[in-house]
């Protein structure tokens, strides 16, 4: 094969997937297509690097694929530079002096349904010592496999399910007016409930592990939008400090995270720390962040990272945020534009009439 055929192919390619995601719409594939970005922005640096070295560049073809494939690498940078560990935190470190009655110890993990391997996991909750565990594509058997492990944890809402969307929330810490919900459909559940600190202090959470755009099971992203935006409209709707964590099945630079963060008034943890990659276990390369902690303005990072397999595709996540409103002023997040709100309200509005069409057809 020869080189110069070759790297003008992939030009060619990163320039398709480059492009792709920006047009607007929910097709599986397009969709895909936010996630690899690391790996084009690797790929197109090395792609310009070898073409420097082997070729000379004469001719306006040379300059005009040079060019092309120099836009297409920063582009590709500027999605996935805010994730770089550079120390410019969209969500500040917690003061030296901040009250320890105000931090939670957060544990979050996609624990692979089919994996039978329980005691991993128990470890790593008895390593990091968690107030609050989130667990999901957890079934019966998983709920049944925890419970000794979470026998010092008091409050909890179990919705075990066989579809690879259970989920379980345990918690120290008072709960009060948990709720199950299922906001788009009625086989993909959420969880939406209070949290009251040693403090007496209290903050709003909300669990969500929406379903990804995937060929053989939902081949557009519609529903996983639209759950986003319906929690994105009650994260800035509370009275309350937020946290949203869950599996988005969505990477943290796609534009649908980008739109759900904008129209709920909430922050990034990573941004500035690193990737923090928990998807794919399994893969060295194909890794993305998948698992996330946002949260509004009141809360600042103690300590944040993915930690050791627990026989999951996923790495469980560990975060211990600090609530500290009085700082709140320092990181605002930016407001939404009327245009953001209503694409949001388009994203509700074609997931509701997507399953009201199925619900008519059924009967």
């Amino acid at each position: 094969m020869k080189l110069k055929p070759f790297l003008l192919g992939f030009g060619i390619v990163a320039v398709l997937f480059t492009l792709a995601p920006i047009i607007a719409t929910d097709y599986w594939w397009i969709r895909m297509l936010d996630f690899p970005h690391t790996q084009l922005t690797i790929l197109t640096m090395v792609a310009l690097v070898v073409y420097f070295a082997r070729f000379d560049i004469k001719s306006w073809k040379d300059y005009a694929f040079v060019a092309i494939l120099t836009a297409c690498f920063i582009f590709q940078l500027s999605k996935i530079y805010p994730y770089l560990p550079h120390n410019e935190f969209e969500v500040g470190e917690a003061s030296e002096d901040a009250d320890p009655t105000k931090v939670v110890r957060f544990f979050a993990a996609n624990v692979l349904q089919e994996n039978e391997n329980s005691d991993l996991l128990v470890r790593e909750l008895k390593i990091q010592n968690p107030d609050i565990i989130l667990l999901t594509e957890t079934n019966q058997i998983w709920k049944e496999n925890l419970t000794e492990a979470i026998s010092e944890f008091p409050y909890k809402v179990e919705v075990p399910m066989q579809n690879t969307y259970g989920m379980l929330l345990y918690s120290k810490l008072p709960l009060k007016n948990p709720k199950i919900n299922f906001l788009v459909d009625d086989s993909i559940p959420s969880i939406e409930t209070r949290v009251r600190l040693n403090s007496g202090s209290e903050f709003q959470l909300f669990a969500i592990h929406p379903t990804p755009p995937m060929p053989q099971h939902n081949p557009s992203s519609t529903d996983r939008d639209a759950e986003m935006m319906i929690i994105a409209k009650k994260a800035r709707a509370s009275k309350l400090p937020v946290v949203v964590a869950g599996d988005f099945n969505d990477v943290a630079w796609s534009g649908t995270t980008g739109l759900f963060k904008t129209v709920g008034g909430l922050l990034d943890v990573r941004v500035g720390r690193g990737f923090y990659n928990t998807f794919d276990a399994n893969s060295f390369v194909l890794r993305w962040p998948l698992d996330h902690f946002f949260v509004t303005e009141e809360f600042r990072v103690v300590e944040c990272k993915a930690i050791n397999t627990i026989d999951s595709d996923h790495f469980p996540f560990f975060i211990t945020l600090s609530l500290e409103p009085e700082y709140a002023n320092m990181q605002r997040p930016a407001s939404p534009t009327k245009e953001q709100i209503i694409r949001a309200n388009i994203q509700i509005t074609e997931a509701r009439n997507k399953h009201e069409e199925e619900r008519s057809k059924k009967d």
